[in-house]
């Protein structure tokens, strides 16, 4: 093979909505029908790992993900690739002297350490790396805004992952997306006291894709337009001014009630779609339990399109929430990675029935301990070798 390889590495971020993006108004460019929000979860924990290179040997663009070869033909990760090229394309105009990568073919190899297609937000943090991995290789100045409006087209939430911290996703309203991208609401440093549990209640791929189950919605859920043109614009303001009073008792509350309405639409919808589980619901009700016990939310529940729990919660309030999940499910596996959690004894506050505690036990088989994290991270590690081939 003759022909220099250029690459560039990203790792990128899991986003879990707390204000969830359902629906949309064109399919094609992924433009949603409200805004929505989410916090970036830590890259020690939840990350997809994607190398890009470009050759002018490479005979086509190819993809690997999670060792095994995939289709490029997509209209997604073609519009992706295509804006990104004429992106470059404008920096090889206006300097000559530039490689033109823009022509090139590319070679993308991808990695996630969590299940893929498992309601964990994979294609979010996939597609994010896979816009922030080429824009590097093409050394393009534009901002991560800009290249939201890219990552967006690929997978709707991706857009959110191209920042760290807590992060809205404006729905926009021109006709061509020129307006809908995310923003950041407010950087990890800012509030960095919150954690996260993630209960995987199902890491099988899911039923009723999240694509599939958005315009079944959109289409049969008499709930739904009230929903997008009322409910959520309120609770956009609602949340955004919580996160920036650091106010956790209203972003716990928001974030409950609007996974609740969410998982009510889907169930509205015709055939109705069910993400949340036996499992799921068990969770709802435990939490719910322990707040009411309190007095105050202690731990805020939120399901995205399938049956795992995220457990949104404050570093001061770990001994309490960690402490019971090491006393419902002590055994399963993630623990370890965790040992900072080693010293915290399970506990059950009193006035907690324990008779489901079995249940949940036999439904969950993982938990995942995190917290707020950053954006994209720029590596010098790479996948591929210098062949422009997977290592």
């Amino acid at each position: 093979m003759t022909g220099k390889v250029y690459s560039a590495s990203t790792t990128a971020p899991v986003n879990i909505a707390t204000l969830k993006y359902w629906g949309k108004r064109d399919t094609k460019l992924n433009l949603p029908t409200n805004s929505s929000i989410s916090v970036t979860l830590s890259q020690d924990d939840l990350r997809t790992f994607t190398t890009a290179s470009a050759s002018e040997s490479f005979e086509s663009d190819r993809l690997w993900l999670n060792g095994k070869e995939e289709s490029v033909q997509g209209n997604r990760i073609q519009a992706c690739f295509t804006e990104l090229r004429a992106m470059r394309k404008v920096l090889e105009d206006t300097n000559p002297e530039l490689p033109v990568l823009s022509r090139y073919h590319l070679h993308i190899v991808s990695e996630n350490n969590f299940p893929t297609a498992a309601g964990l937000a994979s294609s979010a943090a996939g597609f994010a790396a896979l816009v922030r991995a080429i824009a590097n290789l093409f050394e393009l100045p534009h901002s991560p805004e800009e290249l939201s409006r890219i990552a967006r087209q690929g997978s709707g939430s991706a857009c959110r992952s191209l920042f760290g911290g807590y992060v809205a996703w404006e729905m926009g309203h021109e006709a061509d997306g020129s307006d809908s991208r995310a923003v950041q609401i407010a950087t990890q440093e800012m509030w960095p006291d919150m954690k996260g549990a993630i209960l995987v209640i199902s890491a099988s791929k899911k039923e009723t894709s999240s694509t599939v189950g958005m315009q079944t919605t959109v289409n049969t859920s008499s709930l739904f337009k009230y929903r997008a043109e009322v409910v959520v614009p309120q609770r956009f303001k609602e949340m955004s001014a919580a996160i920036l009073a650091k106010d956790f008792e209203t972003f716990g509350k928001l974030t409950m009630i609007d996974s609740n309405q969410f998982h009510a639409v889907c169930m509205d919808s015709s055939p109705p779609i069910f993400y949340m589980n036996d499992t799921s619901r068990l969770v709802v009700g435990l939490i719910e339990t322990v707040n009411k016990i309190y007095g105050r939310v202690v731990a805020a529940y939120t399901f995205d399109a399938g049956p795992n729990a995220v457990l949104y919660y404050l570093e001061k309030d770990g001994p309490i929430v960690l402490g019971l999940l090491k006393a419902v499910i002590p055994e399963v596996d993630g623990w370890d990675k965790k040992p900072s959690t080693a010293s915290i004894a399970a506990t059950v506050p009193e006035g907690v029935d324990q008779r489901n505690f079995a249940s949940i036990r036999d439904g969950v088989s993982r938990i995942i301990l995190t917290g707020v994290g950053p954006g994209p991270q720029t590596t010098d590690d790479s996948l591929i070798n210098g062949e422009g081939l997977p290592k």
